[in-house]
């Protein structure tokens, strides 16, 4: 397949997986705009401490879940409409080692702890971000409202807030190639449990999203409290780690899924149990906030839970891409998606080239969709090879080629979560991508190989750190793992 033709390209996000595509596009010698809809480069490493608008409960579908919200109050604050605070928390830190997670772009600074707080890793991507160029090509406050293919360029329109007006001003941009980098960590992923939209509408504030949660101020101020955290993943464990000193008991309800962290990584005080069957029917009005809510919870195996004081609703996210409405199919099940949409149900993106090129037009790319791996680092892997897509210096193999490559993933994988899931598949991956970008090259022109042996013998190492974050090691414990 020929090269591509493209001199101008927009990048949408500043998070670490938009500044490794910009910083790498930069060197190209690309023009490059960054759009960010917050005011700072970081992404979920950056702590709001405003609570985002709550979703629809359950999850709207997936073209509109990042636009739609429950109940918005009159008196909102309208920067809330344009941009939403991110899931970061007080305590959040990395679950990955930071020693899998550098990039070629910049160093950690010295003595940076394996397992670090959220400014930490939100300082390290600001840097890299000012360091290589991308800082002062990015637009923030600046949300992209639309994107559309006319002729041979896309037509970008953006919404830019001004926090002296308090209005946004709405632009129009033409770019020959755009790539998304705006995460997924956005559009809450609602389960449609029996009677949790009833518990929503009657307590509102005690019913959440995990992306809501900041702390653990509140729970203190009444003793007793008894929190049940849906999902058991790495926000709902990381809930009930925050949750545990300061309340009397946390519930963690899973489905026993492939996404579960160890039950062992809970605290003392935290119980996982079975998948909620249905929450009660509210026996009375409003409980006053000193009181559980009046209602009882059973689970899958017949168990019954009651005195609860707050939910929160840890069952992840969903893809949302509402920029792109024309390669949304809200009505189609993912096993019938054609050749052109993107996304269906919102678990998955469909027909990408290497979860990064959009096969029927491969100008549209993708960096930062794959996850159960060492995100910064990986998702550096894959802006180089935008990179060198977009700047000619790597073709693209023929449509045919990507199609059957993307089509035995599919039956090899299945739909769903699983099927972008890189977890023990991330050296080969990078391994792939890197003799991709490499072949042809003269060796003073080439990238790096991919992952290097010291970065896997470092993660050989890492699988056997105790530590509560280290996902790594509790995976690879599957009896008697005690987490201090």
């Amino acid at each position: 397949m020929a090269s591509l033709p493209v001199r101008r390209v927009a990048v949408i996000g500043a998070g670490i997986s938009g500044v490794n595509t910009a910083a790498h596009l930069i060197a190209e010698g690309l023009d490059v705009t960054v759009f960010e809809r917050s005011s700072a480069v970081g992404g979920v490493w950056v702590l709001n401490p405003t609570r985002p608008l709550e979703p629809t409960y359950p999850s709207s579908k997936a073209s509109v879940a990042d636009v739609t919200f429950h109940n918005v109050p009159d008196n909102v604050d309208p920067y809330l409409l344009h941009s939403q605070p991110g899931p970061c928390y007080d305590g959040l830190k990395n679950n990955v080692p930071i020693e899998l997670l550098e990039v070629s772009l910049n160093k950690w600074k010295p003595n940076t702890q394996s397992f670090s707080t959220h400014d930490v890793l939100s300082d390290y991507i600001q840097d890299t971000a000012a360091k290589t160029g991308v800082t002062e090509r990015t637009m923030f406050d600046t949300k992209v409202v639309s994107i559309k293919k006319d002729r041979d360029v896309w037509q970008v329109t953006t919404s830019t807030w001004d926090h002296t007006t308090k209005n946004a001003t709405t632009r129009d941009w033409t770019f020959d190639a755009v790539a998304v980098a705006s995460g997924h960590y956005h559009a809450p992923q609602i389960p449609a449990i029996k009677g949790l939209a009833e518990w929503k509408t009657a307590f509102p504030s005690r019913v959440l999203h995990s992306k809501s949660f900041r702390n653990a101020k509140g729970f203190e101020k009444k003793a007793a409290q008894t929190v049940l955290v849906i999902g058991g993943s790495a926000s709902s464990t990381d809930i009930a780690v925050e949750l545990s000193p300061v309340a009397k008991k946390v519930w963690q309800s899973t489905r026993d899924g492939p996404f579960d962290h160890p039950a062992a990584m809970l605290p003392a005080k935290a119980k996982r149990v079975a998948e909620i069957r249905s929450f009660g029917r509210l026996t009375d009005g409003p409980a006053p906030a000193s009181e559980p809510i009046p209602a009882t919870v059973t689970l899958v195996d017949g168990r019954t839970i009651d005195d609860i004081d707050a939910v929160f609703v840890a069952t992840g996210y969903q893809f949302s891409l509402p920029f792109l409405p024309q390669l949304h199919r809200d009505d189609v099940a993912p096993q019938q998606a054609d050749d052109t949409v993107l996304v269906t149900d919102g678990q998955q993106l469909h027909n990408l080239h290497k979860d990064i090129f959009y096969i029927p037009d491969p100008t549209l790319a993708f960096v930062g969709v794959p996850f159960y791996t060492a995100t910064f680092s990986l998702f550096e892997f894959q802006a180089i090879t935008v990179a060198a897509v977009f700047a000619g210096k790597t073709a693209l193999p023929p449509v045919q080629q990507q199609r059957a490559e993307y089509e035995k993933r599919v039956r090899d994988k299945g739909y769903g979560k699983l099927f972008h899931n890189l977890r023990s598949q991330d050296v080969e991956y990078s391994r792939e991508l890197m003799a991709w970008v490499n072949e042809g090259r003269t060796p003073a022109e080439q990238k790096p190989d991919g992952y290097s042996p010291k970065w896997i013998t470092t993660k050989e190492k890492m699988l056997k750190v105790p530590n509560k974050k280290n996902i790594l090691y509790a995976e690879t414990q599957k009896n008697g793992l005690v987490v201090q």
